[in-house]
């Protein structure tokens, strides 16, 4: 799990909420499997709303500039974003997610979830995310938590308030989720020596040579 914190500003922030608060939204299970539908109580914003594409546009446009986004995830493809909201009782239980995802033209496999927060923490009370039996995750508005697809999550229920958040998935250049997780460690040392290091040719020679051999098309 990798936290990305300041992803959206406080101007984005708003702007994303009050776009989704006047959007269409539906039961949760629409959208589900049969397995995740037993176990999955929320609302969805219509994927098909143009609000939600004028907010998603708003979000991809913030992780093109996010730098530790881009060296975690290696995106080969982003899925359209897509939100949800909690109310009190509310919850999603243990589920994973699918391993493809239809898209208007083809298909893509989903390597990595994320969860893109809305609403403060201080404005609802449970609704933690927890991911593979870790302490639960509740992150500020604007803060985003990148985890394998393949892991097993909930949402617990929400206990007052109500919470807002953006999901999507990725798939990535480099599958392995061990092998992205060296190249982001690499990338980021790269990152932090001082400029003209000795040392940096090297390392980054190295880092390309791993992309080259461990992405796939």
């Amino acid at each position: 799990m990798l936290e990305i914190t300041g992803v959206l500003t406080p101007a984005e922030i708003a702007e994303v909420r009050a776009l989704i608060a006047g959007g269409q939204w539906v039961d949760g299970r629409a959208t589900a499997g049969p397995l995740s539908a037993a176990v999955k109580r929320n609302r969805q914003l219509d994927e098909d709303d143009p609000a939600g594409h004028h907010a998603g546009a708003i979000i991809l446009d913030a992780l093109a500039r996010s730098g530790v986004f881009a060296s975690a995830a290696l995106a080969a493809q982003i899925a359209p974003p897509l939100f949800n909201r909690y109310a009190i009782g509310e919850a999603y239980g243990d589920h994973v997610d699918n391993g493809i995802r239809p898209l208007l033209r083809g298909r893509m496999r989903l390597d990595l979830s994320a969860t893109l927060f809305l609403t403060p923490p201080e404005d609802y009370g449970g609704g933690e995310l927890v991911i593979d039996g870790a302490p639960g995750v509740r992150l500020a508005a604007g803060d985003l938590l990148l985890y394998p697809a393949g892991s097993v999550h909930r949402v617990e229920p929400v206990t007052s308030g109500e919470r807002e958040a953006c999901f999507f998935w990725v798939q990535s250049l480099v599958r392995d989720h061990e092998a992205r997780a060296m190249l982001f460690a690499l990338d980021r040392a790269i990152q932090s020596l001082p400029s003209g290091a000795e040392q940096i040719v090297e390392l980054t020679a190295l880092y390309h040579n791993l992309l080259r051999r461990w992405s796939t098309p």
